[in-house]
């Protein structure tokens, strides 16, 4: 039997991972869910988007990519996806 919260039996997928504007300088920040710190800083929003990427593939779980102004301009995810139902 599997204890709450561990990989078999937890929850559905991995932490989230966003990529949004780093605000202490002029790059870009990936950050895991739940962490306060971005677990990477880049120049750029294409590398931050591809490191980005591979921890949401790792995590099983979704990426979230913000603009420069804050907003989410897409999801993107790397779970597994529930079926599809007839209908």
């Amino acid at each position: 039997m599997a204890k709450a919260g561990s990989k078999s039996g937890g929850s559905k997928h991995g932490k989230d991972v966003t990529v949004a504007p780093h605000k202490a300088s002029d790059g870009w920040a990936v950050t895991r869910q739940g962490n306060d710190k971005a677990s990477r800083v880049t120049d750029t929003k294409k590398e931050a988007e591809k490191i980005g990427r591979d921890y949401a593939r790792q995590e099983g779980s979704e990426l979230i990519i913000k603009g420069e102004d804050g907003r989410i301009q897409s999801k993107d995810s790397h779970g597994s996806d529930p079926k599809k139902s007839k209908g």
